[in-house]
């Protein structure tokens, strides 16, 4: 089944509700990169919060990313999305590992680390782009995204994001969901959703009894006879190219391409989020000068 996202509204016009299956995309992003159980979740978990944030954006060429920056061994956890579900991301220690926490879950707050901050940068097309953070609650990311809707855009949410990892290091099933509240919701409903939410199962164990995104739907928040506004593929795509790494080489000036060529003869420039490996010859540099 391939990963996806929907975007819901419930029948008062009060709440908006994403739901998203990525066990696909988080498994490529495993492979790609290598990574460790907690790094995948983690990973994971920034990815499929990014492919929903992503249905957020009304341009076609809209960007949203996500960073997580923490004190934790895994340093830095990136994530990005456009508009037609195409996410990428890396994190600055892929082999971290720690031990299980007491419940025997992976200690995906122990990796990022409390202390720090959650960046959120949308590119919208306008000159500058936005640019809201707010500090780290938990570093298990659905919090820390809970919290950034909550002070940085003053928009009550709740964040449900889970990856299961498999014995054999894959991805048995990752997804989540974010519910916005809207104007004029009612305090009974707020009640009714967050009971609903607290008593919900898992959302990895949901996704690995086989749920989509619409059993999610109807499961936790049927009661509010939600409907589908739309369905969106979410995959895991990098958009790099021998192009953009000859402008990255550009960016460092004549002087530092020359000691390039004069120290190594050649160079190699490595994507993050793809690990694909762009070669440089010394003519290439020169050309680039």
């Amino acid at each position: 089944m391939k990963d996806y996202v929907i975007r819901a509204i419930d029948e008062k016009k009060t709440m908006r509700v994403f739901v998203a299956t990525t066990t696909n995309t988080v498994n490529e992003a495993t492979k790609i990169h290598s990574l460790s159980p907690v790094a995948a979740a983690a990973l994971g978990r920034t990815l499929t919060a990014v492919s929903m944030m992503g249905q957020m954006m009304k341009g076609e060429k809209d960007t949203i990313s996500m960073q997580l920056l923490g004190d934790g061994p895994i340093g830095n956890v990136f994530a990005m999305s456009n508009s037609f579900g195409e996410v990428k991301g890396y994190v600055g220690n892929p082999l971290v590992d720690l031990p299980l926490k007491h419940d025997n879950k992976l200690d995906v707050g122990g990796a990022v680390g409390k202390n720090g901050r959650i960046v959120v940068i949308k590119d919208l097309g306008l000159k500058d782009p936005y640019v809201g953070q707010s500090n780290l609650v938990s570093g298990e990311v659905a919090e820390d995204l809970a919290n950034y809707y909550l002070y940085s855009e003053q928009q009550p949410s709740a964040v449900n994001l889970g990856v299961l990892v498999d014995t054999d290091l894959s991805i048995k099933a990752s997804g989540g969901y974010i519910v916005q509240l809207l104007p004029d919701v009612l305090e009974e409903d707020i009640d009714l959703l967050e009971n609903n939410i607290k008593n919900a199962e898992s959302i990895s164990s949901l996704i690995d009894r086989g749920y989509t995104p619409e059993d999610i739907l109807k499961e936790i928040f049927g009661v509010f006879n939600m409907e589908i506004l739309e369905k969106s593929e979410v995959l895991y795509k990098c958009d790099c190219s021998r192009e953009r790494m000859e402008e990255a080489l550009i960016s460092l000036g004549k002087e530092e391409i020359n000691k390039i060529i004069e120290e190594d003869g050649k160079a190699e420039v490595v994507c993050h989020f793809c690990n694909k490996k762009h070669q440089f010859s010394k003519e290439d540099l020169k050309s680039l000068i």
